[in-house]
């Protein structure tokens, strides 16, 4: 069923960028494809190749509408968002590099390593370069018509895009057993000797303007999931007349929720003002995660098992919602704070507190 749309803020705030109102003018078919979806990407896919125009680039002043945007889609199915904010940030990379953009077509970003999967590009005689190994990871890589991939170069590694639609793509079948994202196949890919195009110099795709904004962008996706956990929360309580631990959970989701739309609006600012640095991606991403984790959590608490055995809808919420968390790595990614922390200080001489 339909969803109102999510806001961070009961302001009534429009971003003012204009880049991009073509593609602006499909945002309603986009979340009608959501309510299509049903846990099945391919509504989204149809609706992101009919899309006429350029997606919006974040952090060029459209940064609040568009993480409002996949919060929304999230909250009507994650399997739609899942489909929706790589396409996004492809565009992003894509204009950030100054690539324009092709009309009819669906992306992906592949950006994930592996210690058993290894993929490498070679400069080729003529100028060109080509893909020889394997690519862990690559969500909806046998229904998307273009990839954003990362590989291996002699100077490092480097982005490269391609069609996935010609010889020597070979995405992987079966094994995707995932009762999460059971419909989003995110199995390796075989590259043999594949005509690729650079984007930006190696080492670029990580240390590009935009890099932090797309990270903390899929906190947005991961926010929308947990709207939706909360409506089906509030739903119960309504259903009848709550006890005070069936009130208290539904004002801690009610609370973490306020906090993480608080945090999501002030780093769109950010983004916008070109202020929002690795730090705060960080910090958004964990923020918001743990607010996500802890609404699942409060949800199986509130209404017990039957919602997950019985009602199709939020039993396929609750499962994908906990894959997709997964995208944060819990204490790994806060030491990686840590280390961006301890540099930061060693550069400014002084700690940010």
């Amino acid at each position: 069923m339909d969803q109102p749309p999510v806001s961070f803020s009961t302001a009534n705030q429009r971003s003012g960028s204009k880049s991009a109102e073509t593609w602006w003018s499909s945002e309603a078919a986009v979340r009608a494809a959501a309510v299509r979806c049903q846990g099945n990407p391919e509504a989204m896919l149809r609706a992101l190749q009919s899309a006429q125009g350029a997606p919006p680039a974040p952090a060029a002043g459209d940064t609040r509408r568009l993480w409002e945007l996949l919060a929304s889609v999230a909250a009507t199915d994650l399997v739609a968002a899942r489909a929706l904010e790589p396409h996004l940030d492809a565009a992003g990379i894509l204009s950030q590099a100054g690539i324009g953009w092709q009309d009819g077509t669906t992306w992906g970003v592949f950006a994930a390593q592996s210690p058993t999967a290894k993929l490498e590009a070679a400069r080729l005689p003529g100028g060109g370069w080509m893909l020889n190994g394997t690519k862990p990871w690559c969500s909806l890589a046998a229904q998307l018509s273009h990839a954003l991939v990362t590989a291996g170069t002699p100077h490092g590694d480097r982005l490269f895009m391609l069609s996935l639609r010609q010889t020597g793509v070979e995405p992987a079948t079966g094994g995707w057993v995932s009762r999460g994202m059971a419909q989003l196949p995110s199995g390796a890919v075989d590259f043999d000797a594949v005509p690729a195009q650079p984007v930006g110099v190696a080492g670029w795709y990580l240390t590009r303007p935009g890099f932090a904004v797309g990270g903390a962008g899929v906190a947005a996706c991961w926010f929308g999931g947990a709207v939706g956990i909360y409506r089906h929360l509030l739903r119960s309580a309504q259903a009848r007349t709550p006890d005070q631990l069936a009130l208290a959970w539904l004002g801690e989701a009610e609370r973490l929720l306020a906090g993480a739309a608080a945090i999501l609006e002030h780093a769109a600012g950010l983004a916008d003002a070109g202020q929002l640095d690795a730090i705060a991606a960080h910090q958004v991403r964990g923020q918001v995660a743990g607010a996500c984790t802890r609404i699942l959590q409060l949800s199986g608490q509130a209404t017990g098992p039957g919602p997950l055995t019985a009602d199709e809808e939020h039993a396929r919420r609750a499962a994908d919602l906990g894959i997709y968390l997964r995208q944060h790595h819990a204490a790994r990614d806060d030491a990686a704070l840590g280390q961006l922390v301890l540099d930061s200080v060693a550069t400014a001489g002084r700690s940010p507190w």
